[in-house]
């Protein structure tokens, strides 16, 4: 953060007469320890050759023009009467030798950088839903206010490293132009990277021009320098359809990165064993990858995972369950095996900011560090299998993904750590509350919570007896009283209200 936001903030906060909401500082995340392995080398090998069988013999099926060119000037089988690339071992090779293991994505601040691969761990905002819901207002279309606070939430706090795609859908404005409102929202009210959308050509075009004239950089410059990604959802079983395919190779020309993320749930989408879901989620991911490189060679691309399963009785989408944190642990390994970022979620099924909600999402966060996940996408506000984005499930979110943070921090092993000192001085029987040692490092020492509440029964009582959802209620009204818009050039502010007007229009008068 820059020195003039927090002189910004503390003079709002003083002239409020109100306390921050405690939060960790605004740091560069990275997971330390070694990632777990829950599957075995020939394992790994086992799905990798699978995937390969499944492009190879079965084919994807691919709607889109362009994209059929491509791969039949590369080599590739391609039955345009089906529709069917069949793509073979060498290409998939050689699309992996050059696409990068690691990148970032630099956003207008450039303190806000984007680390993607290798150890780095990253959170988004939750991504997509139709809905909105609060404890006061409850459940409600998406729009265009709900959706400037809820990304102003995520500005607001610092474990929130990047907006994914829509936060939510302002269905109050017209369909084909409403991303325009999206991307003028996020590039003014934040400063952090963020999602496009890659529906098509014009859609992910205009992400990236207006990311340009918010950094005050040319297209060329933007293509040596990325800043935005996208989500490429592959339609499983085997299908890219024409405007993800367009959306896919825009991105990948003008250098900017794309997320492949096949959409393989367990007995609907893909097989009902983890190990067919996660070979079908491997081989459209690694199809995701030869089309980015042909496009563009070392175009910086995302191995993307989202297998999960259905509740067999009725088809419902399932997160957050057992078979998905185990998904989440295994696609790491994969990922790894291509030597590729990898991006997953921590999602939940749950209709409500509840137990269920806390305890399925953090079923799934956990498989995601565990599998080394560099990023978390949907990570904070995720409601009803998606459906919902919720502002005290955000909070809820916020909450443990802070935990998360301080879980992987390191234990230091130090003189001063070990505290022999300090044991020496206590007799037997005694306690440490007031021993040096302890009165120099109390304000720091353990992690604050903003959402836990100690206080025991009877003081909890006397304050209003408010469970942990109902006092998210309280923090993301605080959170967004205590926002501070972040500073950006006028002229760019200028250019970039002129360019939505301008594209508007056309947009309007029929243009893509």
């Amino acid at each position: 953060m820059t020195n003039e936001p927090r002189r910004r903030r503390s003079a709002d906060r003083a002239n409020k007469g109100s306390t921050a909401i405690p939060q960790l500082p605004l740091q560069a995340l990275r997971n330390p320890y070694k990632p777990m392995e829950i599957l075995s080398a020939d394992q790994v090998e086992a799905i990798h050759s699978a995937a390969v069988h499944i492009l190879e013999k079965f084919g994807i099926e691919v709607m889109s023009p362009r994209a059929l060119a491509l791969f039949e000037k590369a080599g590739a089988k391609v039955n345009h009467a089906t529709q069917t690339v069949h793509v073979d071992r060498a290409m998939v090779d050689e699309a992996l030798k050059t696409a990068p293991s690691s990148f970032t994505l630099t956003p207008r601040n450039p303190e806000r950088v984007v680390r993607l691969g290798g150890d780095a761990l990253n959170f988004t905002l939750v991504a997509g839903p139709p809905n909105v819901h609060d404890l006061e207002r409850g459940r409600r279309p998406g729009n265009l206010r709900d959706y400037c606070d809820l990304i102003r939430l995520a500005q607001h706090f610092n474990c929130i490293t990047m907006l994914g795609n829509q936060v939510c859908a302002p269905v109050e404005l017209p369909a084909n132009s409403r991303h325009l409102d999206t991307y003028h929202a996020n590039l003014t009210l934040t400063d952090k990277s963020f999602h496009v959308s890659a529906i098509g050509r014009g859609r992910a075009l205009d992400g990236i021009e207006m990311m340009a004239i918010a950094r005050g950089m040319s297209l060329e410059e933007m293509r040596e320098s990325p800043a935005l990604t996208t989500i490429i959802s592959v339609n499983s079983p085997r299908r890219f359809d024409d405007a993800m395919a367009d959306g896919l190779m825009t991105m990948s020309e003008h250098g900017q990165a794309v997320c492949i993320t096949p959409f393989t749930l367990m007995g609907a989408m893909s097989p009902v064993t983890l190990a067919g879901a996660l070979a079908q989620q491997n081989a459209e991911a690694l199809f995701g990858v030869v089309l980015s490189q042909l496009v563009r060679p070392g175009a910086p691309v995302i191995y993307g995972a989202f297998t999960s399963n259905v509740d067999m009785r009725s088809g419902a989408p399932a997160f957050g369950t057992p078979e998905n944190t185990k998904a989440n642990i295994a696609s790491g390994q994969l990922a790894r095996r291509y030597r590729l970022p990898y991006r997953t979620t921590n999602g939940s099924a749950s209709n409500a900011a509840d137990a269920q909600g806390a305890y399925e999402t953090l079923m799934s966060l956990w498989g995601a560090v565990l599998g080394h996940c560099n990023l978390i996408y949907h990570a904070a506000g995720w409601q009803e299998g998606g459906l919902t984005a919720s502002f005290e499930k955000f909070i809820i979110d916020v909450e443990m993904i802070q935990h998360m943070i301080e879980t992987l921090r390191p234990i230091e092993v130090n003189d001063a750590e070990l505290a022999l000192d300090a044991l020496g001085r206590v007799p037997t029987g005694g306690h440490f509350f007031g021993e040096a040692h302890t009165l120099e490092r109390y304000s720091t020492a353990f992690y604050q919570p903003m959402l836990s509440n100690w206080q025991n029964f009877e003081s909890w009582q006397e304050a209003g007896s408010l469970d942990a959802t109902q006092r998210a209620t309280r923090l993301w009204k605080k959170a967004l009283e205590d926002f501070v818009e972040p500073a950006l050039d006028p002229a760019r502010r200028e250019a970039l209200d002129a360019y939505v007007a301008k594209r508007r229009e056309a947009i309007g008068a029929g243009e893509p």
